[in-house]
């Protein structure tokens, strides 16, 4: 019996037809997002301002970090800041509740990206593409090993840029991470509202 049924045939012109139809929806979806969010807030969205404390809290405890690693930097002829650190304190004193701020991120991203990005630039040297193979595998590593930090995407392209010796993971990578953690330990606990970490590991 199955014998005598003609055998259906795909029409090219309806996969065709399928295929744009799917594009379309695709297309009318991602500009559904655009102006949905422009319909939202066209320019900006009201922004909620921390109150004055917690902006004096982020102001000194950032400012004691990064002065106290600097003057240990210079004190030990030991290159312990780099630019990655700035942004770091915006997390730790910032908003030191975010996940993205704990000790386990700020101290395990920074050493995985310094770690990934010298493994790469040992192996393929210093390249635009070998920039972006740096960024991209430190993000990785760090969401697979739970440490994501975002000032760390940084570490990668100073590690990359600098073309930085074995010795960057130690100095600054870790040694200027745990003094930073210290540092937001000891002030944003002098905050009556402010309890940090929220877990160390």
């Amino acid at each position: 019996m199955k014998g005598n049924f003609p055998k259906k045939r795909t029409n090219p012109a309806y996969l065709r037809l399928f295929n744009y139809k799917n594009i379309h929806l695709r297309l009318k979806n991602y500009w559904f997002k655009i102006s949905g969010t422009w319909r939202s807030c066209p320019l900006t969205c009201p922004i909620d301002k921390p109150h004055h404390k917690h902006i004096f809290w982020s102001w000194l405890g950032s400012f004691l970090a990064i002065a106290a690693t600097a003057y240990l930097s210079v004190k030990t002829n030991s290159p312990l800041l780099m630019a990655p650190f700035g942004a770091t304190s915006v997390l730790i004193f910032g908003v030191p509740d975010s996940p993205l701020a704990q000790p386990r991120n700020v101290i395990g991203g920074n050493l995985v990206a310094a770690l990934v990005s010298l493994i790469i630039l040992h192996l393929f040297g210093s390249s635009p593409w070998t920039m972006g193979m740096a960024v991209a595998t430190a993000i990785g590593m760090m969401q697979l090993t739970g440490t994501l930090h975002p000032p760390s995407g940084a570490v990668a392209l100073v590690v990359m840029m600098t073309k930085a010796p074995w010795q960057f993971l130690l100095t600054p990578a870790l040694q200027g991470s745990i003094i930073l953690v210290l540092c937001a330990v000891v002030f944003n606990n002098l905050a009556q509202e402010r309890t940090y970490p929220k877990h160390w590991l």
